[in-house]
């Protein structure tokens, strides 16, 4: 069973999924302006359900929040709009990039003890028990890395994410910066015990370069291009022709696509993009080339399915 905001669920009613999406997110630090713009939780909601709404007109069954602990994630606002919408949501535990995250907390403990292992206690408890008092379990682990390297403190929550997807079966999937350092996160987090056929590694499409894409494929792990939409690391032309290349390749049982949009920004807000320009432009379009019907309910429905197919067990 997999750990929604509303409890488990089968894999098999996840139904049309977006891999990589979020609610609310925020960069740290965003509280410290909290002052001046202060969250709106009513506002969030309405605009929210407003986006679940529009989802569901195109099927939408399940929404994966991506937003990690130390960038804004609200494990309470995701049960009530899953609640209120009908769409499952499902909840992630993890911890951003050094550089953009919350490292300086962890770092500071690293001083004083093992740090991975403290990383690896909170994505298992999240997962196991629950996140804090909510009783919400977390239901995916979200983890990243920074651009053309791996830090010290990357590879700890890497190691710890490995550790306890062995553990719980419970998916991994991740951030990269500009279509770097895939393979070396999928070889980081199978050594450390995680399968590949529970790891995504997220924003392959930031890299235009078909050849990456392959390289991290050999790994046995799926690929998402799930910043679809967001045209300032790569044009959506380019994207599509990647695609539409790998599938004819044979990795439609490989790939996942999803926008990585944002309905709130925390702190001063930025632009907001609803999360329907796959259904509205990019599947059109694949179709227009060739891309069959299979083909693309493989990508939306049934590699999520798989992906969330080993369940959860006790460590």
């Amino acid at each position: 069973m997999i750990n929604s905001v509303l409890g488990p669920i089968s894999p098999n009613d996840l139904g049309k999924t977006l891999i990589h999406e979020h609610i609310t997110f925020g960069f740290a630090g965003w509280y410290a302006n909290d002052a001046i713009t202060p969250f709106d939780r009513r506002e969030c909601v309405k605009v929210s359900l407003e986006t679940m709404n529009e989802l569901k007109t195109y099927g939408v069954r399940t929404f994966m929040d991506a937003t990690p602990n130390d960038s804004g994630r609200n494990p309470e606002l995701l049960k009530e709009i899953s609640e209120t919408s009908g769409v499952n949501i499902i909840c992630s535990t993890g911890l951003y990039t050094e550089a953009e995250g919350g490292s300086a907390y962890f770092k500071f403990r690293a001083i004083h003890g093992d740090v991975e292992f403290e990383i690896y206690e909170l994505f298992l408890k999240e997962i196991i028990q629950g996140i804090g008092s909510t009783g919400i379990k977390a239901g995916v682990i979200k983890v990243a890395t920074g651009n053309g390297q791996i830090t010290t403190y990357e590879k700890s929550v890497l190691k710890a994410a490995g550790r306890v997807q062995k553990e719980t079966g419970v998916p991994i999937i991740t951030h990269t910066v500009a279509g770097t350092m895939g393979p070396e996160q999928a070889d980081i987090l199978i050594s450390a015990g995680a399968d590949p056929k529970h790891i995504v590694i997220g924003h392959i499409c930031s890299s235009a370069d078909i050849k990456y894409h392959l390289t991290v494929l050999e790994k046995g792990v799926y690929i998402a291009f799930d910043r679809l939409g967001i045209e300032s690391s790569q044009s959506d032309t380019v994207r599509k022709t990647c695609i539409i290349g790998l599938i004819a390749i044979g990795y439609a049982d490989k790939i996942m696509l999803s926008h990585d949009s944002i309905v709130r920004w925390l702190g001063k807000p930025f632009i907001s993009r609803t999360p329907t320009h796959v259904f509205k432009n990019i599947i059109p379009d694949l179709k227009k080339a060739g891309v069959t019907d299979d083909q693309i309910n493989m990508m939306m429905v049934e590699n999520p399915r798989r992906l969330f197919g080993g369940g959860i067990s006790s460590p």
